[in-house]
């Protein structure tokens, strides 16, 4: 604005209120000074969105806590209960205390009617299951008539799996039900339960009748006791802990189970909240680069205004409350998107919730995003803002250039408070949004690493630019090329905000192509794609007999054996266990493991030797070999060359550990923690897993259909159906991490434009000294057009480059996997990054064009 245009001031300004004075003055520029303030508008939706959303599902999880347990307190076990649990449960219940049983495996389900055939979860219940919450079921007598007979209610999933439907019959193992209904919902599971594998409801009193539980077969048997208000469930618990934890039975209550679910929830919430974070403070640069465009362009303002009395302090208080105002209106509409994205959240991820989340308003996520807001917003403005106090009287009458008149001392303490300000603030923040003031601090050191990375980058650049010219290229080029280093060039703010995003983008792309490239590189590498389980012993070499007679090899036959760790070095578990080494996971779990001499594709020897080379080495040894996966190893606290003793079935079997393993547990094949040398478990009781390689998904239903009929107990695994189920979870998660990145990318248009608006009025003044000298308005567009070509390119490649080494340092540290560059999707983003700079600079600087001399000349 030139000083004609300055706001007209009847009194002295030294006389007006401030607020009276802010709202004049700002008549003029109200529109663009909220253009710039809208850059936090979507960081303070992400923030809004997500801390409201975690704060309803959290509620729920609370009110619905006594449903997803089904009870007040839970007693589980992988084996049948143990004599003393049974007595315990039986007293409880005589002395008034309803109780409800579940039991859970899983079995093929056969349709005789169609042939058809599915892994299923099958759930045996006690009639008065659950004591909280309510299974709905389609028709809704379906499930009240449950223990009426040899009734099912089953997940639809299945009727459609097996091209059944309701009234038909349904064989698991050797029972046969009636399918009565549909599962509608369940309390405690997600919707994406069924996806893994379809439920089957039956009654308790049924299971007898499938002889499924045989010996070794997989089951879970869980206990749900229903306690008055008054109890706790620790007055039970407490007396009884040494006698369950002999038994191997959990516990858990419900407070327990909330607070594991709202554990995992805050675990989310942090998660996208520092996407949020990064979104709102990659909005604060735009909110600088547009104010520094508002400052450049009151430089005449100013000076007129301290020359009718206005003081520099006062000068500032009117500009500071201006953004103040436009900060507040920026995030108040990023509050009101939050709110509305918190309604449609819980329609997104439902599958993935184990409760109905009802929404409401959170006051204090709204308040919070809104103080947030305004804050950066105010502070981030406050940069530009401060040197307003450097302008003189005498600049109304004599015009330096806008750097000149700004141009503020290093050593100029506001500015270094302001600095300061502005850094504390970004900690700040992230410290309170994190677990732990060290992952805040983590979080804050790495944004500002990235930072710094893109600002060297973007100093780089302008060095390159300044001495890379050569005078034989094109004038549109090396001008265009000389805009970089010019004075008040926009080069840093671009890089700093197309880079960004351009990092932010890559790396949940390329961290996301890596996991799923991993995943179907292991599943392509497995040759079976049909696997069975729970077969006995004396069923083995019947069904290989029969898989082969089919015309398909069977790929491995292995032995499963189920054990639990003794002593490790004459030291027994139970005195473990009084250690803080014996408290591992490791220790007290049962262990299925199996036993043969050589190795398979899926693991290598990382430590000691097989068991052949061991015993060559060591010939006096006589007790049989053992390899532990490393990972294993690591929380046993043992090494190779130590004595483990193992209960097998209440056989006491010593081992010594000879070798340590790397294994990679996503193939699609039998892994194991712990392999025996043969002759250490030949005898023992076991079970098979058996691998078959069948062509087509035609040939795979019709072997398991036959398998079926001849061996009801047997089980088996379409592998290629587990893939594709895998990959539509996947997919639930790639929309998320699509969406985040779209987020981001959408997060840098507004501060592309603030920072093009940023040197309009400079880039105004050489538009017009060009066409003055000669140049056409199209020359001037294709000198516009190669600036931000190069500018687009630069900022890209450097995002990019910072995304690759983002995206190693997540597989590398994260997941644990190796990091697998994909250099073409990484190019196409970068290209579409550089066009969307393209298109912003040329509709942002279409002005410069446009502009005439005299217009110019009249503005300036």
């Amino acid at each position: 604005m030139s000083a004609a245009e300055a706001t007209p001031i009847a009194p002295p300004a030294s006389r007006l209120p401030l607020l009276r004075l802010a709202w004049r003055e700002s008549r003029t520029a109200r529109r663009r000074l909220l253009l710039y303030m809208s850059s936090i508008f979507l960081g303070v939706a992400a923030l809004v969105a997500i801390d409201s959303f975690a704060a309803n599902v959290t509620q729920s999880v609370a009110e619905q806590s006594r449903s997803l347990l089904g009870g007040d307190l839970s007693l589980a076990s992988r084996q049948p209960f143990a004599a003393p649990v049974d007595s315990l449960l039986d007293s409880l219940r005589r002395a008034g205390t309803p109780l409800a049983r579940v039991t859970s495996f899983a079995s093929m389900a056969l349709a005789p009617r169609t042939g058809g055939t599915r892994l299923a979860q099958v759930r045996a219940v006690s009639r008065n299951y659950p004591f909280y919450g309510t299974v709905v079921s389609e028709p809704a007598a379906a499930w009240r008539e449950l223990h009426d007979g040899a009734h099912a209610v089953v997940d639809p999933g299945l009727l459609v799996a097996l091209d059944a439907h309701v009234g038909d019959t349904l064989t698991l193992g050797y029972g046969r039900f009636v399918i009565t209904g549909t599962l509608t919902s369940v309390p405690g599971d997600p919707g994406v339960a069924a996806i893994v594998g379809p439920r089957v409801f039956i009654a308790e009193r049924f299971v007898p009748e499938t002889q499924l539980l045989s010996f070794g077969s997989r089951a879970e048997f869980e206990a749900l006791l229903k306690l008055p208000d008054t109890v706790d469930p620790r007055t039970i618990l407490t007396p009884h802990k040494p006698m369950l934890e002999a038994a191997r039975v959990r516990t858990r209550t419900v407070a327990e189970s909330e607070a594991n679910l709202t554990q995992a929830i805050e675990r989310l919430t942090r998660f996208l909240g520092v996407v949020g974070l990064i979104a709102l403070l990659l909005g604060g640069v735009g909110v600088a680069s547009g104010v520094h465009a508002f400052v450049a362009r009151k430089i005449d303002t100013v000076a007129v205004l301290r020359c009718v009395g206005a003081t520099s302090g006062q000068v500032l208080a009117i500009y500071v409350t201006q953004a103040a105002a436009m900060g507040l209106l920026g995030a108040a509409a990023g509050v009101a998107l939050g709110v509305g994205v918190q309604f449609l959240l819980p329609h997104v991820v439902r599958d993935f919730l184990p409760v109905d989340v009802s929404v409401h308003l959170v006051p204090r996520a709204v308040v919070s995003g809104l103080l947030v807001g305004v804050w950066v917003a105010l502070v981030f403005a406050l940069r530009p803002l401060v040197a307003l106090r450097s302008v003189s009287p005498l600049q109304a009458l004599r015009r330096d250039t806008d750097a000149g008149a700004l141009a503020m001392r290093w050593r100029d303490w506001p500015r270094v408070a302001v600095n300061t300000a502005l850094v504390a603030s970004v900690v700040a923040i992230a410290v309170t949004r994190a677990a732990t003031p060290r992952q805040g601090l983590v979080v804050a050191a790495g944004v500002a690493l990235a930072m710094f990375v893109l600002w060297v980058s973007a100093v780089l650049v302008v060095a390159a630019a300044r001495r890379g010219v050569r005078g034989g290229w094109p004038y549109v080029l090396r001008q265009g090329i000389a805009n970089l280093y010019r004075p008040a060039n926009q080069t840093r703010s671009v890089v700093l905000a197309l880079g960004f995003g351009a990092f932010l983008v890559t790396t949940l792309y390329l961290v996301q192509t890596n996991l799923l490239g991993q995943f179907n590189a292991d599943a392509a590498a497995s040759n079976a794609n049909l696997l069975f389980f729970d077969v006995q012993e004396g069923q083995a070499l019947g069904l290989d007999s029969a898989i082969r007679a089919a015309g398909y090899p069977v790929q491995q036959r292995t032995p499963l054996v189920s054990m639990r760790i003794r002593e490790i070095n004459g030291v027994s578990v139970r005195d473990l266990q009084r250690t803080p080494r014996g408290r591992s996971w490791a220790v007290a779990r049962e262990y299925r493991s199996t036993f043969r001499d050589t190795l398979v594709h899926s693991e290598k020897i990382v430590a000691g030797r097989w068991f052949d080379a061991a015993h060559r080495a060591s010939p006096a040894d006589t007790l049989p070999g053992l390899s532990l996966d490393e990972g294993v190893a690591k929380e046993l606290h043992v090494k190779v060359g130590d004595v483990i003793a193992w209960d097998v079935q209440g056989v006491p079997v010593t081992t010594r550990l000879t070798s340590l393993r790397a294994v990679n547990w996503a193939r699609f094949e039998p892994n194991f923690f712990a392999v025996f040398e043969p002759r250490a478990l030949e005898a023992a009781p076991k079970q098979y897993v058996l691998l078959a390689r069948v062509p087509d998904a035609t040939a795979i239903a019709r072997l398991q259909r036959d398998v079926v009929r001849r061996y009801p107990n047997v089980s088996s695994i379409d592998l290629s159906l587990v893939l594709g189920t895998v990959n539509r979870i996947v997919s639930k998660v790639s929309l998320a991490i699509r969406f985040l990145a779209l987020f981001s990318l959408v997060m840098g248009v507004p501060v592309l434009s603030s920072a093009v608006a940023a040197t309009r009025r400079q880039r105004v003044r050489e538009g017009v000294l060009l066409k003055t000298l000669g140049a056409t308005r199209r020359q001037i567009g294709r000198i516009m057009l190669a600036e931000y070509a190069v500018l687009g390119v630069l900022a890209s490649a450097a995002g990019t480059l910072l995304s690759f080494g983002g995206a190693w340092g997540l597989m590398r540290f994260v997941f644990e996997q190796e990091f697998r560059p994909a250099w073409l999707p990484a190019l196409l983003i970068a290209l579409l990054l550089t066009a969307l700079t393209l298109l912003i600079g040329l509709l942002a600087g279409r002005d410069v064009y446009r502009e005439t001399p005299v217009a110019a000349l009249r503005e300036g």
